[in-house]
């Protein structure tokens, strides 16, 4: 597989802009079992770039379901939509935590879309959110 080589000074910077934290779930560094990766919001194989404004921050679940995806179905209407920017769009504009603060509500189809087709409440993440949220890592402040 051709990955492309970010220069380990941009990756910094991305780290920064993006606070540490996952653009789609926002999960933070302190976290997640894994380091967040830094991701091409419209991945190469669709033609993305190596480019600062393609480049945000994404932890290992979000990135893998969100693959070569640059848009999705909203499940309310069938439209297929862009999936959200992190880079570009504020993640309040599209979604809020639940009642309970462990799932992801999309509001508008860009943020339907996205929790459906990057699983923003797959089980497994509501559980790990649940566990967060007793010693006070959860919701985070956006």
């Amino acid at each position: 597989m051709n990955r492309s080589r970010i220069p380990l000074e941009l990756r910094e910077r991305v780290r920064r802009q993006a606070g540490e934290g996952c653009g789609y779930c926002l999960s933070h560094q302190d976290y997640v079992w894994s380091g967040l990766e830094v991701e091409h919001i419209v991945p190469l194989s669709a033609g993305g770039i190596d480019a600062e404004e393609n480049l945000w921050l994404a932890c290992r679940p979000c990135n893998s379901h969100k693959g070569s995806q640059t848009e999705a179905m909203d499940p309310n209407t069938g439209a297929l939509v862009p999936l959200f920017n992190p880079r570009t769009q504020v993640w309040r504009e599209h979604f809020a935590w639940s009642e309970d603060g462990v799932q992801i509500i999309g509001l508008n189809a860009i943020g339907r879309a996205t929790v459906v087709a990057l699983r923003l409440n797959d089980t497994r993440l509501v559980a790990i959110r649940r566990r967060w949220m007793e010693v006070g890592w959860h919701p985070p402040k956006i």
